[in-house]
Parts: C-alpha cells; sequence; structure tokens
C-alpha cells in the first residue's frame, strides 16, 4: 500500500503559537473527540521501550517528549492516548512492539517524483569530477513530457512505496519537469492522486523552447500556466538560484501564486549565496529549502520568521557540495526540517533514515534533533498540526524500529530498522 491523499486534512496556515496553547491541553486527554472515536475498533500498542512523542510535556520534557515503558491507543485514524504501559486504558485489540522503539512516520516535506527517465551517466561524470549545476534539469523534462500519464504514475507509486518502505507517511510532491502547461498541470494531477501537499513547480528552470525570452517564460508560468495548475497544488515553488530564476522574477512568480491562492516554498540558497532566503522571510512562505550559503542575515531573518529552513542532506551527498551547517541555524533558534528532495538528478534517494544519518554525522545535529526535524520539523514546513506527533488528536502516523532507541537510526546507518509502519490508523508494513 502507498501513501494516499488522507480524508481529513487540517486547515491550512494555523498560527504555530496559538496551537501550543491547546497542545498542552490536548496532551493530557485520554479520548479523541467523537466525531473521530465513534464506531471504531482501538488499538493499543504496547511494550514500546522509548516512545517519541514530539510533546514536551510528555516525559523526559525534553523536544521529542521521549516517553520510557511507554504505551499508544489508536482509535480509528487518529492517537486516541499516549503515556506509561502500566497506566494504558482497555482496548479492542492489543500489539506487543516487542521492547523496541516507536516514533512518529516521518514527514517528507520536500520531494520531485513526478518524472521520467534516468540519470545514472550525469551520476557517474559527477562522482568522477564533474560539478553540479542545475542544467542537468532538462534531460529529466525531455523525458517526463515524452513519458504517458501512465508511466508517470507508475513511478509516482513505486517511490512512494520505497518511501512508506522506511517508514514515510506524509510527503510534499512537486512538479517541475513538465515546464510546459499541459506537462505541469498533468504531473499536478498525477501527484494530488497521492498527496494533498501538491506543489506546482512550474518555476524550476527556464524552458528549453524560451531560453532566449525568459521574461516570456515567467509570463507563462505567472498566467496560461498557473491558471491550468492552481486547482491541483496547495503551494507554489520557484528555483530561486544562478541559471534557474533570479530575486526579482522569484518574487513575482510567488506573488503571483499567492494571489491565486497558493503559498510560498521556495529552493534557496543551494548552491550560491543570494536573495531566495530572505525572500521566503519577507513572502512568509512556509519553508526556505537547502540553505546551504547563508549569511548572518539571512539566519537572522529565518529565526525571527515563521519560515522553516529545510535541509537536504541527499542533495549534498550526491553532488559533493557543501554541507549545510545545520548547528548555526539551530544555535540560532531557526526551526529546522529535514527531508529527501527525493529527484532523479542531484538526490535520488527516498530515505529519511538516510538522511537524519547524514545529517548527524555530517551537519552537526544530534540525533534527537535531527529525528525532530525528519517528524515535527517536517509538519512545520507544511503547518500542519496533525502530523509529526503521537499525542491524542494527531494523525495515527507510526513508525516502528527494529530497535531500542530512535539514536539507532543514526547509530546504524543504513540498516533497514523500519519494522512496521502504521498510516491513518491502519498497519501497512
Amino acid at each position: 500500500m502507498t501513501p494516499g491523499r488522507s480524508s481529513e486534512r487540517s486547515a491550512p496556515e494555523p498560527d504555530p503559537t496559538a496551537d501550543q496553547a491547546t497542545k498542552d491541553a490536548m496532551s493530557n486527554a485520554t479520548t479523541v473527540s467523537p466525531a473521530h472515536s465513534a464506531s471504531t475498533a482501538s488499538t493499543l500498542i504496547t511494550n514500546i521501550a522509548a516512545l517519541v512523542t514530539n510533546d514536551p510535556s510528555l516525559g523526559d520534557n525534553s523536544p521529542l517528549g521521549l516517553v520510557q515503558d511507554a504505551a499508544v491507543v489508536i482509535e480509528g485514524d487518529r492517537i486516541a492516548w499516549t503515556g506509561d504501559q502500566s497506566k494504558a486504558p482497555a482496548t479492542d485489540n492489543r500489539v506487543d512492539a516487542g521492547g523496541r522503539a516507536v516514533l512518529p512516520g516521518f514527514v517528507d516535506s520536500h520531494s520531485h517524483l513526478v518524472f521520467a527517465g534516468d540519470r545514472t551517466q550525469e551520476f557517474n561524470a559527477r562522482m568522477s569530477g564533474r560539478t553540479y549545476s542545475a542544467g542537468g534539469i532538462r534531460t529529466t523534462v525531455a523525458a517526463t513530457r515524452a513519458a504517458t500519464d501512465e508511466e508517470l504514475e507508475a513511478n509516482v507509486t513505486r517511490y512512494l512505496a520505497e518511501a512508506l518502505r522506511q517508514g514515510t507517511t506524509t510527503f510534499e510532491t512537486k512538479s517541475g519537469y513538465g515546464l510546459t502547461t499541459h506537462d505541469e498541470s498533468r504531473a499536478l494531477r498525477v501527484a494530488a492522486r497521492h498527496t494533498d501537499e501538491v506543489t506546482y513547480l512550474g518555476a524550476h528552470i527556464v524552458a528549453p523552447e524560451f531560453a532566449e525570452d525568459p521574461a516570456a517564460y515567467v509570463a507563462l508560468v505567472t498566467g496560461e500556466m498557473l491558471d491550468a495548475c492552481a486547482p491541483h497544488a496547495r503551494w507554489i515553488d520557484v528555483f530561486c538560484e544562478k541559471g534557474a530564476f533570479d530575486g526579482d522574477q522569484a518574487r513575482a512568480i510567488l506573488t503571483a501564486g499567492k494571489a491565486r491562492g497558493l503559498h510560498p516554498r521556495i529552493h534557496a540558497n543551494q548552491l550560491s549565496y543570494g536573495p531566495g532566503v530572505r525572500l521566503a522571510v519577507e513572502l512568509d512562505a512556509a519553508s526556505a529549502d537547502h540553505c546551504t550559503h547563508l549569511t548572518g542575515e539571512d539566519v537572522d531573518a529565518l529565526a525571527n520568521s515563521r519560515t522553516v529552513a529545510t535541509l537536504l542532506p541527499g542533495a549534498e551527498f550526491s553532488t559533493r557540495a557543501e554541507w549545510p551547517d545545520a548547528r548555526r541555524l539551530l544555535d540560532a533558534g531557526v526551526t529546522v526540517a529535514l527531508s529527501t528532495d527525493c529527484n532523479p538528478g542531484s538526490s535520488f534517494t527516498s530515505s529519511v533514515p538516510f538522511c537524519i544519518a547524514l545529517a548527524v554525522r555530517d551537519m552537526g545535529m544530534t540525533p534527537d534533533e535531527a529525528v525532530w526535524s525528519a517528524t515535527a520539523g517536517g509538519a512545520a514546513a507544511l503547518r500542519r498540526t496533525d502530523i509529526g506527533r503521537l499525542t491524542p488528536g494527531a494523525y495515527a502516523d507510526l513508525t516502528l524500529l527494529d530497535a531500542p532507541s530512535h539514536v539507532h537510526l543514526a547509530y546504524r546507518p543504513g540498516v533497514p530498522l523500519v519494522t512496521g509502519v502504521w498510516r491513518r490508523g491502519e498497519r501497512v508494513l
């Protein structure tokens, strides 16, 4: 089973500060509302060695809200209770976790899954000494335009199943490999059959046929193409980078999207210093993604905003580029998310556990920080409060590890530790 569209999504753009006021009260509740629990069987998952709730009022009072010797109760598609297993209420069903760790399902808030083709040769050449640039995207554009809808659908389904086996229960994905009105809109229709977190990325690069007239392409992206794509998306994104779109073009594209009800995200400061991060803050973007090359002013701007810095270590791993300095961001008080950036050119991995290990090894994050960023951080990057945590009222999205602690995700890199996954209350692995 692959992740599908949720039957219910929380209202977009909740105020994170206001929500915190209700979160502590919810954490002490023992049941979900009748609308969620009526006529549904309940399941107790018990004998959990370490439970990551992401509620700091629980357990060890850390950001992870880590509860030892814990249990979780699921009713329908929601979490109904979490706490010490000795205090667990009676339920209809019971699952023994066998002394393993349980954490929220991973929230992959940045991926590019609607594509066709393969860039193995490009990767091989790059590993032999060629540097990465934005131009390689054109190879995937040609293959995607030539693919049938059925081929695109099959690819998305394949990679989502792959991600689910590794504990990902929520994901965002983008268009961006069509770059025509027809191909961008069909990519979004394919994506929308699998997730509500769909992003219009017509501004990935300037389409090849507009290479000599980028202003005309910006007009297309903000006009006819936007009209065709807006009904199928929640977000709008732009690659603000040398070789793609400059700050003025990115502002025009994101502003046009906001006018059509799409909220901004932005590929920012990946390959060089630039205006992307500060533009993200200016426009209240949900996330600025990559954030590799940052000035002090960029870091301060993020720290004083709602914009999440989404770090994508798979891209640095696959391009041998400079690692983002997660420690600098975290110490400044920036909210950080971790995501895969799964795409065929610069980060062809669907494994959040792999990205957690990279973030701990090479980006200065602690194991606790990396796990939080891959769950609650990803939820914040999607401005969601119903995922990324295991507290009453949240979706019952859980990952069971074949290990006694979440720390093993970094401690045992490359080992397939995910041994169970529940999505919306249903065990799917």
